[in-house]
């Protein structure tokens, strides 16, 4: 059943055409990628489809009236509303209940006095959230708002970064359950752990999917369908991201090998006119006409790429040396005595929590922020190209080409060629239509591409790069991700991009949040296969040690206690031994469930007495297990 149908929708912002014409449907279950350049209009459709914006021609309808929610990378908020009121919006009856049930839990978790009145529509909400069958979302919720971090759900909003506002709002999205879920760069401001997380569960999710992100494995694992805008068309591919690339290869090849032969077909029919045909005869005339068609067809636009060609300068061998580097923030220690030296060729990856101290120890190299003891010595030949989260170099007010040549007029190129700002402007996607207009109008992607390009200008031969996927597009991802792999000098960055990291890097730092620093070695891909057998071998080591088998020789009759076990003790033991993997299994989820319940107290007393339940018969059965080890 079709959720949403576009029928020839089509979006222009004046200086063009965004797209045009563009038809297609979503249907329930569906789970569909969004993917352009910057700038072509992938949060303008995103947009259009929500209801947030009005297409200038065709229309959008929606069949049976679905709900639809729209997650977007920058979502509006009341700095006066707490967490906990944007988390449960109420859209529904569902959502306004559970958020006066957890209003109430929270309430009594922090009152003093005569607790009666609070039990009481504790208990009233409870009664009504079981008629309707939602506790299993209200639990669902606990799960979500832990996994995403957010846990003091009175806090303000206006007094949450930029990052956190994006969970919430995430965090409301997924507990809302619509009927089309619209997610746009979901994965900024996640973690690596937390992404994983949201691909597994947005795997199992059972509403319609649209989404926009730059995260190719997030892309390919999530979907199975892939739209894609280029130029100011929107072509469907059915798959997922590698079924896309492949595909997108074949039609190009094939455009290019059809665009050749016309070419060649024109060449030929233009040769023949010249020769003077004369429309004498009805086969020459229908010859004339088919060349005149040829050469009036519009020509296929070739897709522009980004071309990253700039210079660069001489490293020495002494680099950047940490000596023993200690940061705290509000008694939080980020780092805690950290040393390394920078060798030529370093290509370092760093990953951890949010608010581990990641942007910390990038802010301690680059001076923006002062150790609290140790420091960090930087060599003479040393030039540093830091590109930051917040594009804070960025003058909305200025224009683009003005902010371009406040660095130079003229660029020296990789290959030593002179060209002039604009022209590197226009090498970076930049055309002269665009390069007189304010900053401030760029899309966001296109203000990290122009920021990017102007610290390139400045030929570091250090790189650090703090989140540089956020915002940009994939086309403009692989252009810089074979940048770097042919860049000369030292890499550090810190992404949550697993791809990115997997191409760039050969070297992976993780920040584990009390300051300290693990090294791994080899790029993200290589650092999972460490930690998963690192955790695959504790879990081994956790486990009960089996019973060691008495040999047969020391049994003897001398010794009056040893016996043989029968066949129906054995079978005991068996079945014992069964029961006992298994409700230690069961003892786990119930602790880790008791855990995310937090203060729903009534579902806590609730297992708890079922967790007690089983102890007992667990601690029965061990007592059985060792009776019957000891003669075994």
């Amino acid at each position: 059943m079709s959720i949403i149908s576009l029928e020839n929708v089509s979006k222009d912002f004046g200086v063009g055409p965004l797209f045009q014409e563009v038809t297609f449907g979503l249907e329930a279950g569906e789970r569909v990628g969004l993917i352009g350049s910057n700038g072509a209009g992938k949060t303008t459709l995103l947009r259009i489809i929500a209801g947030d914006d009005q297409p200038d021609r065709g229309r959008v309808m929606r069949g049976g009236n679905p709900v639809v929610s729209y997650l977007s990378q920058n979502p509006p908020f009341d700095p006066e509303g707490t967490v906990l009121d944007a988390i449960y919006a109420a859209s529904t009856e569902t959502m306004r209940m559970l958020h006066d049930y957890e209003a109430a839990c929270n309430a009594l978790s922090t009152h003093d006095g005569d607790d009666t009145a609070l039990m009481a529509r504790i208990s009233e909400l409870g009664s009504e959230l079981e008629a309707i069958g939602a506790w299993s979302l209200e639990t669902e919720a606990k799960i979500i708002l832990d996994r995403l971090g957010i846990s003091d759900t009175s806090a303000k909003m206006g007094t949450l970064s930029g990052g956190q506002r994006k969970r919430v709002a995430l965090a409301h999205a997924l507990i809302e359950r619509p009927d089309l879920l619209i997610l746009d760069e979901p994965t900024n401001h996640l973690d690596v752990d937390t992404i994983a997380w949201l691909e597994s569960y947005l795997a199992r999710y059972t509403g319609a999917l649209l989404l926009v992100t730059h995260d190719r494995y997030f892309l390919d694992r999530v979907t199975n369908r892939i739209l894609e805008i280029d130029r100011g068309r929107v072509q469907g591919y059915t798959g997922g991201y590698a079924y896309f690339l492949e595909k997108k290869d074949e039609q190009e090849l094939r455009l290019e090998v059809e665009g050749r032969k016309r070419e060649a077909l024109i060449r030929q029919e233009l040769a023949w006119l010249r020769r003077g045909a004369k429309a004498r005869t009805t086969k020459q005339k229908a010859r004339i006409d088919r060349a005149e068609n040829l050469m009036a067809q519009p020509k296929e636009k070739k897709k522009e790429e980004m071309d990253i060609s700039v210079g660069s300068r001489r490293l020495g061998s002494r680099i950047i040396e940490m000596h023993n580097v200690s940061k705290s923030y509000d008694g939080k220690k980020l780092l805690d005595g950290f040393t390394y030296t920078l060798q030529r060729g370093d290509r370092i990856g760093i990953i951890g929590p949010n608010g581990s101290g990641k942007t910390t120890l990038l802010d301690i190299i680059t001076g923006r922020v002062e150790a609290d003891s140790g420091r960090a010595d930087i060599g003479e030949t040393v030039v540093i190209g830091y590109y930051d989260q917040e594009s804070r170099a960025l003058d909305t007010e200025m224009r683009v080409i003005e902010y371009i040549r406040e660095v130079a007029d003229n660029i020296t190129t990789a290959d030593g060629s002179l060209i002039t700002a604009s022209q590197m402007l226009e090498r970076f996607l930049f055309p002269p239509a665009m390069q007189y207009g304010v900053i401030g109008k760029l899309s966001g992607g296109e203000r990290r591409r122009l920021y990017l390009l102007r610290l390139l200008m400045g030929t570091p031969n250090v790189l650090i790069l703090d989140e540089p996927t956020n915002d940009l597009d994939i086309e403009t991802l692989q252009t810089m991700e074979d940048y770097l792999e042919g860049f000369g000098g030292c890499l550090i960055v810190v992404s949550h991009d697993r791809y990115f990291l997997d191409r760039t890097v050969d070297h992976i730092f993780r920040f584990d949040g009390e300051g300290r620093v693990r090294e791994y070695p080899g790029n993200y891909s290589a650092y999972l296969e460490i930690t998963e057998r690192e955790a695959a071998e504790a879990a081994a080591a956790a486990q009960p040690p089996k019973p060691a088998e008495v040999p047969k020789q020391t049994q003897t009759k001398s010794d009056p206690s040893a016996r043989k076990l029968s066949y129906k003790e054995r079978q005991e033991l068996g079945v014992l031994e069964t029961r006992i993997a298994a409700a230690e299994g069961k003892k786990r989820d119930l602790e880790e469930k008791i855990a995310a319940l937090g203060s729903d107290y009534v579902a806590v007393r609730d297992r708890s007495e079922e967790l007690q339940k089983l102890l007992a018969g667990l601690e029965r059965d061990m007592e059985r297990w060792a009776e019957l080890a000891e003669f075994a």
